[in-house]
């Protein structure tokens, strides 16, 4: 699991099968403090995340593939959870 925020979407016109009908997001890796780390990845977004929020991303490549259907798909990274504030 890793804590993301939202910094935009992504679209394409030539797709696999498997994200065809799916939101795909731009999600930055962030720490705790909000500070960034490593590059952006694209998720795709089951939970209608907005720009700026912060998710939780699962990196569970066999149960994105499950819950997509197609055990071919090259997706990785999905959003399962919205942060809605951070407890300390």
């Amino acid at each position: 699991m890793l804590l993301a925020r939202i910094d935009g979407s992504a679209t394409s016109t030539i797709r696999h099968p498997s994200v065809k009908g799916w939101k795909l997001a731009i999600c930055q890796p962030i720490d705790e403090e909000g500070r960034e780390l490593g590059t952006p990845l694209i998720a795709i977004d089951k939970m209608g995340a907005g720009l700026h929020q912060r998710v939780i991303l699962s990196s569970d490549g066999a149960a994105l593939r499950d819950y997509v259907g197609d055990p071919h798909s090259p997706l990785r990274y999905m959003v399962t959870h919205i942060v809605d504030e951070a407890l300390v």
